[in-house]
């Protein structure tokens, strides 16, 4: 760690650009200074500001709000990444994740967060696949300032497939007693850490999805989310094919049928809705007032079928919107490009028939990443660059090689869409660095690498010896 800027108690951040917090939007000023004390944003100055204080020039960047990811498994990114694309099922990988021991899990953890922090992430709305791995996240999060919002998924992964895929409506409510004692294992968990790290960690309830509950299950739900204080985060109409069953059983579709037991009145993230029925549900979600959707570009793989979900009709429909980097991808960067140049992709050949949608902007991208979930998590102190802020901060280069042009540009804004989470420079949470010049630096880099390479190379062996691994389709 670089301990002078971390023990910094003024810290004078000078790019070349920032985009800051005015009158209630995002706005772009140039060779502006950012002044840190004391973990918040003290003081924003047009040029550069004299005195001895330490300084962090940032030449040819971007400053922006520390990105959120409304919706993560962040243990399940690199174990699966590069063997999916071709029409493998994800769940192999992840199942061999939850056969692992503590230190493993950690280590693949540990792997995975440190690429979203390196791709200027600062906080995560965290489902963990199961409790195991919340609390490995949650191990991981506090050691390096990380903000997180974590929960176990519940059914979790031991758990969820047989439910899911279930072949009658009596798996499902033969599963109730165990989901109920999930829920409350997961909630006293849950309340041991919420608050932890000067309130960084704060944790959500966290079911699978409306199509592997009932109402019993739902109203614990709520009643634990309630207790918490922090909000439920959920996949919602993640496939069309699990709307009819539930419309028979319950004679509502998925995004209804959760106000009856008051999911909306609570911070509600919901990842997905690639089965929605837009005509009646954009009207009702934008009507919602504490609910955040989040379009998950990457979400089953790069190049998925995560390009079908409605990114362009949840803003068109005033929806208060989020890019997620869901799994697989760790790069909040590369999906808030990607759910823009999707989003054109789409309006611009117009494959959405008489469903209202919205051609996106660089706007749209940066807001959806910043301003709009930090108001989703009902946030006025994150996702914006103002003083009294959290000093949760990315910085970007825009100048440079594939992403500028030598010198700092005009609309940087418009240079993201040529960047990656590879041109992120630094990174802050808190006023804590935890990315420098591109590096991690709240861990040994190498050693981070090589545990987690480690532990890929372990679970590759045994989906091999199972015979998971097929001929790639050419």
């Amino acid at each position: 760690m670089n301990t002078l800027l971390h023990e910094a108690k003024t810290l004078i951040l000078e790019p070349s650009w920032a985009l800051i917090y005015e009158g209630g939007e995002l706005e772009l000023r140039a060779d502006h200074s950012v002044v840190v004390q004391d973990g918040h944003i003290a003081d924003i100055v047009p040029g550069r500001v004299r005195g001895q204080d330490t300084r962090f020039p940032m030449p040819g960047e971007l400053l922006i709000p520390g990105m959120i990811s409304g919706h993560t498994h962040v243990a399940g990114g690199s174990c699966s990444r590069g063997l999916i694309e071709s029409g493998r099922l994800w769940s192999g990988p992840l199942f061999a994740i939850e056969t692992l021991d503590d230190d493993d899990l950690d280590a693949l953890t540990a792997y995975n967060l440190a690429e979203i922090l390196r791709g200027g992430c600062t906080t995560q709305v965290e489902q963990s696949l199961s409790l195991k791995q919340m609390k490995s996240y949650v191990r991981v999060a506090r050691a390096w300032g990380v903000r997180g919002y974590p929960g176990g998924m519940v059914p979790g992964w031991s758990r969820l497939m047989p439910i899911w895929q279930r072949e009658s409506d009596q798996v499902l409510f033969d599963s109730v007693p165990d989901t109920l004692a999930e829920i409350q294992e997961n909630l006293d968990y849950a309340l041991s850490v919420n608050g932890a790290e000067n309130g960084r960690i704060l944790p959500m309830m966290a079911p699978q999805g409306p199509e592997t509950h009932t109402p019993e299950t739902l109203r614990a739900v709520v009643e634990a989310a309630r207790r918490l204080g922090n909000g439920i985060h959920t996949h919602l109409v993640t496939m069309a094919q699990d709307v009819p069953k539930m419309e028979r059983l319950w004679g509502k579709g998925p995004v209804q049928w959760l106000e009856e037991f008051g999911f909306y009145d609570e911070v509600f993230f919901g990842a997905h809705l690639g089965g929605w029925n837009p005509k009646q549900d954009a009207p009702f979600l934008a009507a919602q007032k504490k609910f955040t959707y989040s379009h998950c570009p990457s979400g089953a793989g790069a190049g998925g079928p995560a390009i079908l979900q409605p990114f362009i009709q949840a803003l068109a429909a005033g929806i208060n919107t989020n890019v997620g980097l869901d799994t697989h991808s760790n790069d909040l960067l590369e999906n808030a490009k990607l759910a823009v140049l999707y989003g054109r992709l789409r309006h611009d050949l117009g494959v959405d028939g008489d469903v209202p949608v919205r051609r996106p902007t660089v706007w749209d991208m940066i807001k959806c990443v910043t301003l709009n979930p930090a108001n989703g998590l009902g946030r006025s102190d994150l996702g914006r660059i103002a003083v009294g802020a959290k000093a949760d901060l990315t910085s970007i280069d825009v100048s440079g090689f594939l992403s500028g042009s030598g010198t700092a540009p005009p609309e940087p804004l418009n240079n993201l869409l040529y960047a990656s989470g590879l041109h992120v420079r630094n990174v802050m949470t808190e006023g804590l660095l935890q990315v420098r010049d591109g590096h991690l630096v709240v861990d040994d880099e190498r050693k981070v690498i090589e545990r987690g390479g480690a532990v890929a190379r372990k679970m590759w062996a045994q989906l091999k010896s199972e015979g998971w691994f097929t001929p790639t389709a050419r």
